[in-house]
């Protein structure tokens, strides 16, 4: 995998809580910042797909994709955020059909 380097100014609040978690979890910045950041994405990409299937605009499958996690670990999610996600059979039917292929 291709690093790249980023800088970016932070609050000196932010930071401070930076260095805590650095502490416990016994890391070094650059890594602390990776770890970080990766979780919020993956976060913020689940938020994503979860805000978009619960307005029908995607499928259940596409929004695991969307996700970046399988069908299961999704359904894990949705069940736990208690997402309601079948609004038609349309959505239904394109899930079976693409989840047979």
């Amino acid at each position: 995998m291709t690093e790249i380097s980023v800088s970016a100014r932070i609050p000196e609040e932010i930071f401070k809580e930076l260095k805590t978690f650095m502490k416990e979890e016994s890391l070094e910045k650059s890594a602390s910042i990776r770890k970080l950041l990766s979780e919020g994405l993956q976060h913020w990409k689940e938020q994503r797909a979860l805000e978009s299937l619960k307005e029908g605009k995607v499928t259940f499958l596409k929004a695991a994709e969307m996700a970046g996690c399988s069908v299961w670990d999704f359904a894990d999610v949705v069940r736990e955020k208690g997402i309601v996600w079948i609004k038609s059979e349309k959505f239904i039917h394109s899930d079976i059909e693409k989840a047979l292929r």
